[in-house]
């Protein structure tokens, strides 16, 4: 059986979807919501969030931190964000390589929004190589189960920020 490249859930939330896409969009504020991701830095911020544009994000996981490079792929307000991870390292070293795909959608819903949020495995990797990596960076489990775990605690808090403080 091949492993699963892809996983997603979502979550209604009492808000707009111009809202919630502001408050995703913003990759600096990810991190008040993400359990790995602490924030990000636009390479052009006065540019802001539009296609092409390029942010690295910086993630922990236990006692690892690591960076990522990432190019927005899709950014209609209201309706649809997504970005491309692309090179993973350190803020000065990072390695270039297909890594993920983040995509999260706005639906309006009974007087809310459906937010949805999936990632997508990016590598190219023999199933072995990628169970065997696997296995270790997410200390017994797969990458698709670990980022399952991750939509689930990232729904959940950003449903709680945005009914809260409408979004800032």
């Amino acid at each position: 059986m091949g492993r699963v490249i892809s996983v997603e859930d979502s979550v209604v939330i009492a808000q707009s979807p111009q809202v919630l896409y502001g408050m995703v969009s913003d990759v600096t504020r990810m991190g008040e919501w993400s359990p790995e991701n602490r924030g990000a830095v636009l390479a052009s911020p006065h540019e802001g969030v539009r296609v092409g544009a390029v942010f690295d994000g910086a993630n922990t996981r236990g006692r690892v931190s690591w960076t990522t490079r990432c190019t927005v792929t899709a950014a209609d307000p209201g309706r649809e964000f997504a970005f491309r991870v692309h090179a993973i390292g350190s803020p000065t070293r990072r390695l270039p390589a297909r890594i993920a795909t983040w995509r999260y959608t706005f639906e309006e819903h009974d007087g809310g929004t459906l937010v949805t949020e999936a990632w997508t495995d990016d590598r190219r990797w023999h199933d072995a190589a990628a169970r065997a990596f696997d296995y270790l960076a997410t200390g017994g489990s797969t990458i698709a189960a670990f980022q399952r775990g991750n939509i689930l605690r990232t729904l959940r808090t950003l449903k709680a920020a945005a009914e809260t403080d409408t979004g800032r």
